[in-house]
């Protein structure tokens, strides 16, 4: 621990920018903006992109949730056409929502904003590399937009005209939406007329837009450091974006093969996956899975980074078991390449083999309950403070803990057998990737929303959206836990009527969130508008990020800062209701944490 730098002035914010300039005004026009090097201005576009989004999937799924209200078909009185339209929709909900936000929501938009003024940093270390890792994307998600319109215009064509496009030039040009299903299973997505190719080709290019990010993401924390922040001064959220670039850098290029795997059998006709190619199925899967349970470490590591920021500034309490919980993101990142065959109980693989997996799955579960415990132990005697952030924040370990202990039944063998394929998976994947992942992201935009736009928002309507968010999440995924121990399957667009009961309050659940949701973009516009102005350190933290005027200059910082221990949260006193200033009087204790 050191003592308060006396070279760090008293309150940063006293310090005015030249002519009131900023990264948000320090250039002009649309060139300044897409050919950006600022790491914030792209984190803002990020930000843009990975909202527009969720509101898309999130349309999605509002659709699956109107069609599932009743037993029978709701959007179409013909059941083959209700049915092609709900597995087109649930594709594109899984689809989008996975590849487009939850995966790059935090990294791209949150990580790329914090990072490099958390390390004290001008920009990241390969500032172009940057950039080009958001215009992959951008084109990743065309893809994906090209599809959905493809599938728009031939659900157009069934109802207007009664068939299908039956123009073979038009049926190449125009692919037929999205029914595979987000994972892309085989021998289905070998042989069906929808847009699989287009489909990869886009997930394939929001491949290498990770793997940039992650690469990005390791050279500036190896080599932009500024004095005094060694490894186990690191910021946790830091330490969490860094995990997660390892799993970005090793295990996003399975996925690429594969899909590239998948594009030459469905054009070449090389049989690799469809068994009547004479493929194995199960290879695919062994090959997706081997990226995608690593990739739900890349949904969440960067949520647990965001929470234990939370945890500690909004209790005004150093964080308790600093290096376990940054070392547990290590030990998540590395543990989380072996345990892929869980997925895969019913698939036929060899007994020896599932009880391997089962027995590395429940193993994965301590470094994820030593920050669970870390943090309730960092609240216990603090003084906290219930804010926006605060509140999404233990909604994010109500939500977790859920999310993790219902997994338990999915790593057992035994009880996963039934509860395969069924709704108690959805609600389960839900919990751990979807509401975890959204609660973090929610909590790091209000606790960083001064910084980044220099504006507070409506704090006591922000406070009633959380509780109102959080009613709305438990409303729409809980009653399916118990439909999926009762048998009801997932993925199936009409089911037997005594399920209804279920999906009627998922619905009305899904409504709920849906308006909240709604809610927060209005208070965010609002703030930005009519937000009166936000202080330098309006919530009292203590990592670097809070040295630099809201919002930040185009160079972050007029010199590096030195870097002391980020959860001394003694430093600093609250002259004003959003504002905190350096405390000149105090000495930090050499004994505490």
């Amino acid at each position: 621990m050191s003592t308060l730098n006396p070279s760090i002035p008293v309150h940063p914010a006293a310090e005015p920018q030249p002519h009131g300039t900023n990264y948000l005004n320090h250039t002009k026009g649309f060139k300044s903006w897409a050919f950006t090097l600022d790491h914030k201005r792209i984190g803002l576009m990020y930000l843009v992109g990975v909202l527009s989004a969720f509101a898309l999937g999130g349309f999605f799924a509002m659709m699956l949730r109107t069609e599932l209200i009743t037993p029978g078909p709701t959007f179409s009185r013909n059941p083959t056409t209700a049915w092609d339209f709900y597995n087109h929709m649930f594709t594109l909900h899984g689809a989008v929502m996975v590849f487009l936000f939850i995966i790059p929501a935090i990294p791209g938009a949150l990580g790329n904003f914090v990072l490099p003024l958390m390390m004290g940093a001008k920009d990241v270390a390969f500032p172009r590399l940057n950039l080009l890792s958001f215009w992959l994307w951008c084109t990743g998600a065309v893809f994906f937009t090209y599809i959905l319109l493809g599938g728009i215009i031939h659900s157009g064509s069934v109802m207007l005209f009664g068939g299908p496009i039956t123009n073979p030039v038009l049926n190449y040009i125009i692919p037929a939406g999205l029914d595979t299903g987000w994972t892309f299973y085989t021998p289905y997505s070998t042989t069906t007329s929808s847009g699989v190719i287009p489909a990869t080709f886009g997930a394939f290019i929001l491949g290498f837009s990770s793997i940039l990010t992650g690469v990005n993401f390791i050279a500036t924390v190896h080599t932009l450091r500024p004095k005094g922040m060694t490894w186990f001064k690191l910021p946790l959220f830091v330490w969490a974006l860094y995990a997660t670039a390892i799993i970005q850098i090793m295990a996003t290029p399975v996925l690429a093969i594969t899909l590239l795997l998948l594009m030459a059998e469905r054009l070449l006709g090389v049989g690799i996956f469809d068994p009547a190619l004479g493929g194995d199925p199960v290879l695919y899967q062994h090959f997706f899975w081997f990226y995608s349970h690593p990739a739900v470490y890349i949904m969440i590591l960067p949520p647990l980074g965001i929470i234990s920021e939370m945890i500690a500034v909004y209790s005004r309490r150093h964080i308790f078991g600093y290096k376990f919980i940054a070392l547990s993101s290590i030990a998540i990142a590395l543990l989380g390449f072996l345990v892929w065959g869980h997925h895969m109980f019913v698939s036929g693989q060899s007994s020896v083999q599932s009880a391997i997996f089962s027995a590395i799955t429940f193993f994965i579960a301590i470094p994820s309950a030593i920050k669970v415990f870390n943090w309730m132990a960092t609240l216990y005697g603090g003084s906290i403070r219930l804010l926006t952030p605060m509140l999404y924040a233990l909604g994010f370990i109500g939500l977790f803990t859920i999310g993790g202990l219902t997994g338990l039944p999915l790593a057992a063998i035994s009880t996963d057998v039934h509860l395969s394929d069924t709704y108690f998976v959805i609600a389960h994947f839900h919990y751990v990737a979807v509401g975890s992942t959204l609660f973090a992201f929610l909590a790091g935009m209000y606790h960083w929303f001064p910084k980044m736009f220099g504006k507070m928002y409506n704090e006591k309507l922000a406070r009633v959206l959380a509780v109102w968010i959080f009613i709305g999440f438990n409303l729409t995924f809980f009653p399916q836990f118990i439909a999926g121990t009762h048998g009801m399957p997932r993925r199936y667009a009409s089911y037997p009527d005594g399920f209804q009961i279920y999906h009627v309050l998922s619905s009305i659940g899904a409504y709920t969130m849906g308006l909240g949701l709604v809610g927060v973009l209005l208070n965010w516009i609002d703030g930005l508008r009519n937000g009166p102005p936000a202080s330098a350190n309006p919530f009292g933290g203590n990592t670097l990020e809070w040295m630099t005027p809201s919002p930040p200059p185009h160079d972050n910082f007029s010199t590096t800062p030195e870097a002391a221990d980020p959860y001394d949260m003694g430093r600093w006193k609250q002259v004003g209701e959003y504002d905190w200033v350096l405390d000149p009087n105090y000495v930090a204790d050499p004994h505490a944490h």
